[in-house]
């Protein structure tokens, strides 16, 4: 694989993250929006504290997508910030890591994706693994789940 196709690869793979977290953005939102709407439409009725008490979960789930959303969009924005148009020699925001059986994309933690007939696990910068990763460069080993892998390349 040549460096421009290794390039368009990892651009490749940022717009598939961008859209996967532009789709959970847009279901929060809508997830919130019904929950609104189901506490907005909560009748009031004989049996007391149900009216109240139906409300409130609602607000509540309300809520929890809000936050949800929120992470979405700062995620969002730290993806777009990262850079795929270049060909890194360690690993680092922006590298895609290649282990001897599993492919690390560090940008966004989306887990495991299957992108173009490779499964790639995308990694938050600020989890564990990255952490383990970053600064490694091929030819590299490190130790996870008590297994020693070998880093085959990076770029």
């Amino acid at each position: 694989m040549t460096n421009a196709e290794k390039i368009a690869f990892k651009n490749r793979l940022k717009q598939a993250a961008l859209q996967l977290i532009s789709e959970r953005i847009a279901m929060a939102k809508s997830a919130g929006d019904n929950a609104q709407e189901a506490a907005n439409n909560e009748d009031k009725s004989s049996a007391g504290d149900k009216y109240e008490t139906g409300r409130a979960m609602g607000h509540l789930e309300k809520d929890m997508y809000a936050r949800q959303q929120a992470e979405n969009v700062k995620e969002l924005a730290r993806l777009q910030e990262v850079k795929t148009d270049r060909i890194y020699t360690t690993a680092q925001t922006g590298a895609l890591v290649h282990c001897a059986e599993q492919s690390f994309f560090i940008a966004a933690g989306l887990g495991r994706q299957l992108i173009e007939e490779q499964t790639i696990f995308f990694l938050s910068p600020y989890t564990p693994l990255a952490k383990l990763l970053l600064q490694r460069k091929a030819g590299d080993r490190f130790l996870f789940n008590k297994k020693e892998i070998p880093i085959l390349a990076v770029y």
